[in-house]
């Protein structure tokens, strides 16, 4: 059994104390309280210079909050140091998901990402959205064609790209767009279909086959016919509907493909469904790779024109690695990867009042300490403590008249509020939870504004 040695302050001691009793871990564990009131505050630098002894533990756990680097206490001590999460009422869930993250992140759909009427832009344009959608996740660089501007320069856009390394497609109906695209090396067609069929057979690439406007299966199955007999690779593609306008109808029809070719390679153009929906793309991209994965589709199209699927590649990218990891556990996609939940966190945590009036009765500096209940903000230090909804009442209970100290406190209730409205945990100084698009890194400032303000306060 390991042992862990957790690292804390002293105002923080009881409550990590209290998380870990109630977790009843599998390691054994003891809890160390250095001299400082605040463990936020404690750099790694610090904490090498004023932990005794580590001897027994296989890991040393340092508060998330901390500054600097680990390899500081591992280099003093031997042992393997690491950073906790932000907030300690965390800890179940990081120690919980620690063996999943080893085993977490495979996929098995493909994102083709389409940049839209690419005959408007420069190479230079084309190139940056290509490198964007590369970085968000995608597979395969789609170049979106106009009905009413040729592509004259498809061939020295592609190579362009197939010099940097991507994978391309070309989505067009043009007989003449595509054979140009196909000897410049892209790497699929989308689509064909009766239009345009006859010229499969001059390909060197992999093709999207489609119906036929308006016509059904049977003649799916006759153009897919025709490119089995000519040897030319392909991918299935349905064709998805818009919601109200037969959204019901072509789901069944992938199911009716999926269960005639039971091995064909599909393609589902999801971006039907986000650009013409008003709804966060988030949930809806998650429901349909949901959809794909049970049906063994491993190609999606989908693509970032309307202001609100900003971020779609991304969804998609989170959606496919959630969805195959709960496929292969034979689990719901629940509690695996909360990073589609954007306006809603997952397990928001709350204080109790009383938690924060205990916490308040080890308080003996002027420094406000905010939080919040299922129900209210709390603001509180050690002489005063309020709650309430209303930010500027209880920013005017304050009695703060010191600009930047005004300035934080305004920021910090105002988040506050935010998370109070929309059922997230809210951490003081740190940013709020936005799923996915929360920012990996984001300055700490550790309370330096405040804690200046309040001695500034002070001597007035």
């Amino acid at each position: 059994m390991s042992k862990i040695l957790f690292v804390t302050g002293k105002l923080a001691a009881p409550a990590l104390r209290a998380t870990l009793e109630a977790m009843a871990p599998d390691f054994q564990y003891e809890v160390v309280v250095l001299r400082i009131s605040v463990a936020a505050l404690m750099t790694t630098s610090w904490i090498s210079k004023h932990l005794a002894s580590t001897e027994g533990f296989d890991r040393i756990l340092i508060p998330g909050l901390c500054e600097g680097d680990v390899r500081v206490i591992e280099e003093r001590f031997g042992a393997r140091a690491e950073k906790g999460p932000a907030d300690l009422r965390e800890l179940p869930e990081y120690f919980g998901q620690a063996a999943l993250r080893e085993e977490y992140g495979q996929y098995d759909i493909r994102i083709f990402a389409e940049i839209n009427n690419v005959p408007y832009m420069s190479r230079e344009e084309v190139v940056r959205w290509a490198e964007y959608f590369r970085e968000s996740g995608a597979d395969v660089v789609d170049l979106g064609c106009s009905l009413d501007r040729k592509f004259e320069d498809a061939a020295e856009v592609i190579g362009l790209l197939k010099a940097r390394g991507f994978v391309v497609s070309i989505d067009t109906f043009d007989k003449t767009e595509i054979l140009a695209a196909d000897r410049a090396g892209v790497d699929y067609v989308l689509s064909l279909n009766a239009e345009n069929l006859e010229i499969a057979q001059a390909l060197h690439c992999a093709v999207v086959v489609i119906p036929d406007l308006g016509q059904g299966l049977d003649i799916l199955d006759r153009n897919i016919a025709y490119l089995e007999r000519i040897g030319r690779p392909y991918i299935v593609d349905p064709i998805i509907e818009p919601i109200t306008v037969g959204f019901a109808a072509s789901l069944d029809r992938y199911v009716q493909v999926r269960a005639k070719y039971p091995t064909a390679e599909m393609l589902m153009g999801i971006g039907n469904i986000t650009e013409l929906t008003d709804a966060d793309t988030t949930g809806v991209n998650a429901l349909l790779i949901g959809f794909c994965q049970e049906l063994g589709i491993r190609h999606v199209l989908t693509t970032e024109v309307i202001e609100w699927a900003r971020g779609a590649v991304r969804e998609v990218d989170v959606a496919r690695r959630l969805m195959r990891a709960a496929q292969q556990r034979g689990v719901v996609p629940k509690f695996i990867d909360s990073r589609l939940l954007t306006v809603k966190d997952a397990r928001p945590k709350y204080s109790t009042e009383a938690e924060l009036r205990a916490l308040q009765s080890a308080i003996t500096d002027p420094n406000f300490r905010i939080s919040t209940t299922q129900d209210a903000i709390c603001v509180f230090n050690n002489r005063l403590f309020v709650s309430g909804t209303d930010i500027q009442a209880l920013f005017e209970q304050l009695e703060v008249k010191e600009p930047s100290h005004a300035f934080y406190l305004g920021k910090e209730l105002m988040k506050a509020k935010l998370a109070l409205l929309l059922g997230k945990t809210y951490v003081q100084e740190q940013p709020l939870r936005w799923g996915y698009m929360t920012p990996e890194k984001e300055e700490s400032r550790h309370g330096r504004v405040r804690l200046e303000g309040t001695r500034r306060a002070r001597r007035k």
